[in-house]
This record gives C-alpha cells, structure tokens and sequence, in this order.
C-alpha cells in the first residue's frame, strides 16, 4: 500500500442522514466537504432503513408536552438541555429543510392535510412519514441535493481506519503538549487497497450505530460501532453505551437477517399476540403494544420463554387489505417475500438490537472532548434518548445536530486559523487475512452480546461475558497488528472494542434501567 495526502476544510465520516444535514448547510456556507462511506453506494444507510417516520408536531401539540414524553421514554435520565433542543428546534427545522428546501414527498390526507400517525410512548399522533419508506425519501432528498454541490466530495468505499491527532501522529513530538486535537484521518481506499491521509481543519463522525455485535439486528452491515472505536483510541469521552434499544418487532425467519417491522404498525392498531392467539401486552403494561420499546421487547421475550417458542405474532390483517398495502408497501412487500401475507395472517416477530442510546459524549452544538472533532446521529450521545429512545426521535436529533454542528464549524472556521501537521505515512502490513479467523471471531462476538450482554442481563452473564470478550480482543489485536488491512479487519477490531466498552458500562451500571434490565442471578 502506499500513502497520498488529501486536505479539506471538513471531513465528514459517514453519509447518513446525520452526516447530510451537516455537508449541505456546510456546502451552502461555502466550505469544503469531503464525505466518505465504506458502503458501495452513499445510500446504503441505517437512515435509509428508517420506516416509520420523523417527529414533528400534533394540533395542539406544544413543546412541554414533547420534553414530558421524551424524558418518561429515556427512563428519567436524559439530558434537560437536549431535550428542550430538540423539542423546540426540531420541528422548525423539519419544516424549513426538509419540506420547504428538499420537498421531501410526506403522505398527506386527502384533504392536503399532513398524515400524522402515532407511535409507541408518544401522547399524540406528530409523525411524519413516507408510506413506510420515510428514511430512504428522506435521504433520497439529501443526496441528490449535496450532488450538485461543487464544494461537497464522496467518496465511496473507504473505510475509515483511525483518527488522527497531533498527540497520536504529529511528526513533531512537541506536540503531545499541546490540547487534544482531531485533524483528520487515515482512509483505507478499498478499490486500491491504498491507505490515505485526510487532514481536515474539522472532523466529523456520522458513522451510525453498533447493532451488528448483535446476533440479530435491524442494523446494516456497516453498524459495527466503528466511530466510537476511533474516538475512544483518541481518549475522547464515551457515555451511556449500556444502554442498547433493542426493538421489539423485527421479522422472524430461517435467515439471520432481520427485517424490521415497523413500530407505526401498531401505531396504527396491530396487536401483539402469542401462538394461542391471545393478546398478551396488557399484563406486562397498561398501554399495551404502545408501551416504550424496551417494555414491549422484555414483554416477547418472556412471553417466547412462557411457551417456549421462538416468536410472537404481529396482526394488523384485520384493516383493510388495500389500505394496508398502500400505508406500509416495502413491509408487505418484504413478508411477501417471506412467505407471509400479512393482509390475511399475523406476521412472526422477535426483538432484535436496534439503536444505541449512548455514544460519543457531545454538546449541543456536537463538540465532542477532543478538539476539532464533533459527533452527530446515532454515534453520539447527545443525552436526548437517555436511558432508552422514544420512536422517531432518531432522525430529528441527525437534523438538529446536523444543523447545529455545521454551524459550530462555520463560526470556528471565521474566527480561527488552522495548520495542518506533518503526519505520519501509514506502515502497511502485508500478510494474508485468514478469512475463516475473521468469520469465527465476529461470530464469537455476537453470540456473546446476545446471549450475556442482550435484552435481559444478569450479573454472571455479564462476569463471563467479560472473560470471553477479553480474551478474544487481545487475540484480535495481535491479529490485526499483523495482517493486511482490510474493511473487515477493521470492522473486527472495532466491533471488539466496542463490545468491550458496552460490557464495562453494563458491569458498572447496578440498576436496571430503561434499556439496561438487570436481573439478579
């Protein structure tokens, strides 16, 4: 491999809906983006799996309201600050980029009105949605927006391998002294196997979630928690990682993928029902399939203990057959696949990880505590979701901190002057990566997060959980220290890393809360 030098004003890693927000305000400032994504095409996002929609607001909604059912959904411990933010700011920012700017297509009633539906823990029915494609609309938007700006780069797959920092990397060793500073990273160039060097005045992550160390996951493959990797080898400050959403109604069948079914079909009347056909929700909770996902997901899970199965059902087949097609299309469509018409017969679900509630700790303008760097979307911790996510706040917070971090790089940028240090070239290895290595360790990993590290946790779960992951990461370390770089290799590094962070905080935490449920052994 050899190495070659790219300077730009702002370096956004990932291309989500998170990472958008940020290019597009920052391209109509002026500044210089270069956006990068492991995935072959900048599409291939959690974002735009997203299904049900984004927040908005309700007639007679107001923002006090919001906050209430934003921190009861968090289990009590969100962020105040964040909260009022995305509560006041969210919906003003929905209307003005997404509607007015992007024209995002949202359903309307026939009257031209907004199609507002509901969803878990929200009072009020104030979500947007596109049939039940809202993300990849919304997405669709963005990105065909940011493609004719001459200031924004994307480059498409290249994985990013490490942040660099002047304590880290500088080839001036005077520089340890100096702040904690991001300016840039090293990009693993997958189609010339080729590891670059991208200085960037300002950093950001936009690397989506951590669902992929889980067994089953609604998560895209790139979900292996490799923003939070990176950022913890700079030092910066990792927060609320126990608390991992599981959902509670994905699509069950023989392959390991794990199609979500979206939470706005109970938001729509679907019942939640066991193999004898009874609805069982109401015995765990009094707002039934409408309680808080971590609720809902520990409800199926003890209820497939109970009778010792494998799945519940979904049944939405009592609404009209026409209408169920037309309000959610890709979900029809996908247990068509399966061999499920969910028009005549209840669809098999079982919960699976969904989104991580923690992150890379930010302000709220999404500084992280390394200089230059920020965080937006899923990889943060904004301290919005607290201990667990209230439905469809997901893509409002990528919104508001998109715009917010963006802005933030726009002032330093005016008032600040950069320089961009030597670096060092990066050192390849050149030894073969054994395959079958990589495919045992991911699925030691994920065997282990699912099984001790899941939905229901336990003192003695996690205790060896902690002898597994241990063990296995300095093996990992030792293999990728040796090998030739790969997407894989460093999917796999990070991924143990990250499991590693999750346990200790699951092991630090001894209450059980929101989505850390603790039992005793």
């Amino acid at each position: 491999m050899t190495n070659h030098r790219i300077e730009t004003d702002c370096l956004i890693i990932g291309t989500g809906m998170a990472g958008c927000t940020a290019a597009l305000e920052l391209a109509d400032m002026g500044i210089r983006v270069t956006m990068i994504t492991r995935a072959e095409k900048p599409a291939d996002t959690a974002s735009s799996m997203a299904q049900g929609g984004i927040m908005f607001h309700a007639e007679g909604d107001n923002p006090a309201q919001l906050k209430k059912e934003i921190e009861q959904a968090g289990a009590g411990i969100c962020n105040p600050a964040a909260v009022e933010l995305i509560a006041t700011e969210g919906p003003a920012w929905v209307e003005k980029i997404l509607m007015k700017h992007l024209q995002v297509p949202f359903d309307r009633n026939d009257d031209g009105s907004l199609s507002l539906t509901g969803e878990a823990a929200h009072g009020l029915h104030r979500i947007l949605h596109c049939g039940d494609q809202t993300g990849a609309q919304i997405e669709r938007a963005f990105l065909q927006e940011i493609s004719g700006k001459k200031t924004v780069t994307i480059l498409t797959e290249h994985t990013a391998v490490d942040l660099l920092t002047l304590s880290h990397h500088s080839l001036d060793p005077r520089d340890i002294y100096k702040s904690p500073r991001c300016v840039g990273a090293y990009v693993l160039d997958r189609r010339k196997s080729e590891v670059i060097t991208i200085l960037a005045k300002e950093t950001i992550l936009a690397t989506g979630g951590l669902g992929q160390l889980y067994l089953h996951t609604t998560n895209p493959a790139g979900a292996r928690g490799d923003g939070l990797a990176m950022a913890y080898r700079t030092g910066a400050r990792i927060m609320n990682l126990e608390y991992v959403q599981f959902h509670p109604t994905a699509l069950y069948r023989e392959t390991p993928e794990r199609f979500l079914i979206s939470e706005a079909l109970r938001g729509e009347g679907a019942r939640l029902i066991n193999r004898a056909g009874a609805e069982f929700m109401k015995r765990y909770d009094d707002r039934g399939a409408l309680a808080p996902r971590d609720i809902v997901a520990r409800a199926i899970h003890d209820e497939m203990l109970r009778e010792g199965s494998e799945w519940v059902y979904l049944d939405i087949s009592h609404k009209p057959a026409d209408w169920i097609k037309k309000r959610f299309p890709s979900i029809y469509k996908a247990c068509l696949a399966s061999g499920i018409d969910m028009t005549q017969k209840p669809v098999p679900v079982v919960p699976a990880a969904h989104y991580s509630c923690g992150g890379v700790a930010v302000d709220l303008d999404g500084n992280t505590t390394i200089q230059n760097l920020k965080a937006i979307g899923e990889v943060a911790c904004s301290g919005v979701h607290g201990g667990n996510r209230l439905a469809s706040t997901s893509l409002l917070e990528d919104l508001v901190w998109g715009v917010r971090a963006a802005q933030n790089v726009q002032r330093r940028m005016n008032s600040g002057r950069y320089d961009f240090p030597d670096i060092r070239l990066w050192e390849p290895e050149m030894e073969a990566v054994d395959r079958d290595l990589l495919t045992q360790d991911w699925m030691t990993i994920k065997h282990t997060m699912w099984n001790y590290v899941g939905l229901v946790r336990t003192p003695k779960r996690l205790e060896r959980a902690q002898r597994i992951l241990r063990d296995l990461a300095d093996e990992i370390e030792k293999f990728y220290g040796d090998s030739a770089l790969s997407d894989e290799l460093i999917g796999l590094r990070n991924g143990a890393t990250v499991a590693q962070l999750i346990l200790t905080a699951a092991r630090r935490n001894h209450s059980s809360i929101g989505c850390h449920y603790l039992r005793s052994d």
